[in-house]
């Protein structure tokens, strides 16, 4: 009987790691030199393959590392047609290094987290996707980790921490869509927050629109907060996102989107930037206009 419930025990631990997915899959190499180079032949391949490119972030503090954000028609029509929090599903991140290597977000894993109950009816157009950034960029390995994929329907890092769908999203509400879409984009422009633009996908037939932010304060700095938990080959998973959803203004939750988009990382190196949560909701705050104020989040 013990032979038989180990047996059973080992086929189901080879059966989850078989079926898990990675958040990123590594792309073929581009000529490399600097990162800047590398990111225009990136850009270039996405072109070329009908993908429109939103935008390109080098974080600060982080050199030889950068990220190329794009936007595919198709998907576009499928992230609008879920609504509400899958609107950060309107942007495919590549991220590139100046050695030229490349890794980009796996469909599979981001649009499961993202269309939740919906990613059944959505599964089709999500392949679709991943084979046109197949033609365009290669596919690899995948890296960054991995969850099983029934986890990401309902993904959270642990009991009790924050789900997409988290009431603590909300930052802002407003009288309209177009009052909270001008805040935003008026606070990034003066760099509230000490922040700026990365890049921005308005569906305002939806009411949606998504922005990704540069976060440029020091110690809090993308590129420093990366490097401390020892994450810098995962750039793809930058930028963060603020969004609107009709007329309230939101963001992920830290506890919810870094552990989303670096599964690997362990509760220790979470704990390196144990108040980075906070510094988030503060930070994307000041971008949504509301007034600072602590929230005391933490890893903890």
């Amino acid at each position: 009987m013990i032979v038989r419930w180990m047996t059973a025990w080992v086929l189901l631990a080879f059966s989850a790691s078989v079926w898990a997915i990675s958040p990123y899959i590594q792309g073929d190499s581009v000529s490399g030199g600097n990162v800047q180079a590398a990111a225009t032949a990136v850009e270039a391949k996405l072109k070329s393959g009908g993908f429109k490119v939103v935008g390109k972030y080098f974080p600060r503090d982080l050199a030889g590392y950068g990220v190329v954000i794009a936007t595919d028609e198709a998907m576009l029509g499928e992230v609008g047609s879920v609504g509400g929090n899958a609107i950060m599903g309107a942007a495919i991140r590549v991220g590139v290094k100046a050695n030229g290597s490349v890794a980009y977000t796996n469909p599979d894993y981001w649009y499961r987290a993202y269309f939740r109950k919906s990613f059944d009816k959505k599964e089709g157009a999500v392949k679709a996707l991943q084979e046109r950034l197949k033609d365009a960029l290669g596919a690899g390995k995948g890296q960054g980790g991995d969850e099983v994929p029934g986890s990401l329907t309902n993904y959270r890092y642990m009991i009790g921490m924050e789900r997409l769908d988290s009431p603590k999203n909300k930052l802002a509400e407003y009288g309209s869509f177009a009052e909270a879409l001008k805040t935003v984009r008026e606070n990034l422009a003066k760099g509230a927050g000490k922040t700026s633009k990365v890049y921005e996908v308005v569906m305002p037939d939806r009411k949606l629109a998504v922005f990704g932010v540069s976060m440029n304060d020091g110690g809090n700095s993308d590129g420093e907060w990366l490097k401390k938990i020892d994450m810098q080959d995962n750039i793809a998973g930058l930028p963060y996102e603020i969004y609107v959803v009709n007329n309230e203004v939101g963001s992920p939750h830290g506890r919810f989107r870094i552990a989303l988009a670096f599964p690997d990382v362990g509760m220790g190196q979470f704990m390196r930037i144990s108040s980075l949560p906070n510094t988030i909701i503060e930070t994307m705050g000041a971008v949504a206009g509301v007034e600072k104020k602590s929230s005391g989040e933490s890893w903890q």
